[in-house]
């Protein structure tokens, strides 16, 4: 798995629509995991921390609705954008699951393009640089698809760890990132990094921003971690 790759859960007890689900998302770029049933899946977002959870309603043991209410409420896993699957086509049941906190709502059968399409709109809110959007932030400027940052008129040399760093700062301006939150998002899960590493990068970070002069717009959160801002 990158550590650039978008991950998705997908969340749906049926095998064939589990697996069609999780080949048409691979084939998008995303880094899928897949769950069964509730209490799987509440395991999964507690390990992977996933950028976006498509839930079918319908599901052994915890329902999705309840799984969406949930997951809602917990202040570490509220932004965390939900799709929710259902047959359930009546306005009334579109209705619930919105005001449950679903971020979209898909009634069966649907088209896989259409789902894929509401995938991407959500990534875009939560993962904008992963969608090849131009970040800005103050007087600085990230390019995703073009790999380039500049600092007002002047063009920043970055190395690749310290531009996926940058892109995750810049992405949520103000939100504090503990070290191990950064080695999952810029390492990935399965390369083992000592934390002391990202100290080491954040550094080399900061000397990039400021190689044209201009202040260190990287903030120092003491015993939580950093910040952009």
């Amino acid at each position: 798995m990158s550590a650039d790759q978008p991950r998705v859960l997908v969340v749906e007890d049926e095998p064939a629509q589990r697996e069609v689900l999780a080949y048409n998302l691979e084939a998008e770029g995303f880094a899928v995991s897949k769950a069964e049933n509730g209490d799987d899946a509440l395991l999964y977002v507690d390990e992977d921390n996933p950028d976006i959870i498509v839930l079918d309603w319908m599901l052994p043991g915890v329902s999705g609705i309840e799984i969406c209410r949930r997951l809602k409420t917990r202040p570490d896993t509220r932004e965390i954008p939900i799709i929710m699957l259902s047959a359930r086509s009546e306005e009334v049941d579109r209705v619930r699951g919105l005001e449950t906190g679903a971020d979209d709502y898909v009634v069966k059968p649907y088209s896989v393009i259409e789902l894929m399409a509401r995938v991407r709109t959500q990534l875009r809110r939560v993962r904008p640089a992963a969608t090849g959007q131009v970040l800005e932030y103050d007087d600085i400027r990230l390019d995703s698809e073009t790999h380039r940052v500049t600092r007002g008129a002047e063009q920043l040399k970055l190395g690749p760890t310290e531009f996926r760093l940058l892109s995750t700062f810049m992405e949520k301006p103000g939100r504090v990132w503990s070290r191990e939150q950064l080695l999952d998002r810029v390492w990935g899960r399965d390369i083992y990094v000592d934390t002391r590493t990202v100290d080491v990068h954040i550094g080399r970070l900061r000397k990039a921003l400021c190689q044209h002069g201009g202040e260190d717009p990287v903030r120092t959160v003491r015993g939580a971690g950093y910040a952009l801002g």
